[in-house]
């Protein structure tokens, strides 16, 4: 057996301890009256929980729901904050140009912009993704324009002896694989940061898992609403580990 699987082990036993202690914990507050009562969720109720929500028919639509505007969202925002910050990282007068209106808007969060989310697309999956896309774009725009900025000009010039000193040859063929690994980090964050602005903007009644947890917090289910907690901590794992997978292929060229 090599060293590294005791490791393992241990690591694994360490946090199999640190769950059984949070859920210990998580009795006790309930058990011991540490919160309002009536407002704390049995741990122990919870699988029963999710069976409930998964035989009501509610669990799985809500999912789904919520991926159509996590979707669009998410991809519109990314799309949009790497083309940006790739042209204001690399044309100096769209940056003078871009970078007060950036000051004034980085600023404000994505949820102050859901009165005109509802204003222009009502209570609907377009909204919602409205909202989604600028938490994102504001996390895509600056990892990229600060990965362009770090590639070494030595490759500009290097590109340029090759005969590669278009804009677009130059940008296509140096600047983007040189900084690949900053701006797939920020698609990574952006997975996370979509994720948190959407069951914020759900709770306002685009349906989803936001808006389940909000209906049954009305009506006390709170166990409910750990199921829905725990929906999105799985999604959130799947999408994040599919990404890694991409994101491994897409640098496999990276030294180890």
């Amino acid at each position: 057996m090599s060293a590294a699987a005791p490791r393992g082990m241990r690591r694994a036993a360490f946090g199999a301890a640190g769950l059984v202690a949070f859920v210990a914990l998580w009795k006790a507050a309930g058990s011991f009256g540490w919160t309002t009562p009536g407002t704390m969720p049995d741990p122990f109720l919870v699988p029963a929980a999710i069976r409930d929500e998964i035989v009501s028919g509610r669990l799985l639509p809500a999912i789904g729901s919520s991926l159509v505007h996590y979707v669009w969202g998410l991809g519109l925002g990314s799309v949009l904050g790497i083309a940006v910050g790739l042209a204001t990282a690399t044309l100096p007068r769209l940056d003078a140009t871009h970078a007060w209106l950036a000051r004034i808007l980085r600023p404000i969060p994505p949820l102050a912009w859901v009165v005109f989310a509802i204003a222009w697309f009502k209570v609907s999956h377009a909204g919602a993704a409205f909202v989604i896309s600028i938490g994102v774009f504001w996390v895509n725009y600056f990892a990229t324009y600060a990965a362009v900025r770090n590639v070494d000009p030595r490759y500009h010039e290097l590109a340029r002896a090759f005969g590669q000193g278009a804009y677009f040859k130059r940008h296509r063929s140096v600047t983007l694989p040189a900084a690949s690994p900053g701006i797939l980090s920020g698609l990574r964050t952006g997975v996370g940061q979509a994720w948190m602005t959407l069951i914020a903007a759900e709770l306002l009644g685009v349906p989803g898992m936001g808006q389940e947890m909000n209906a049954a917090a009305g009506v006390g289910a709170y166990e409910a609403v750990v199921v829905y907690m725990l929906a999105i901590s799985v999604v959130y794992t799947l999408s994040d580990a599919l990404f890694s997978l991409i994101e491994g292929r897409l640098l496999a060229w990276r030294p180890s």
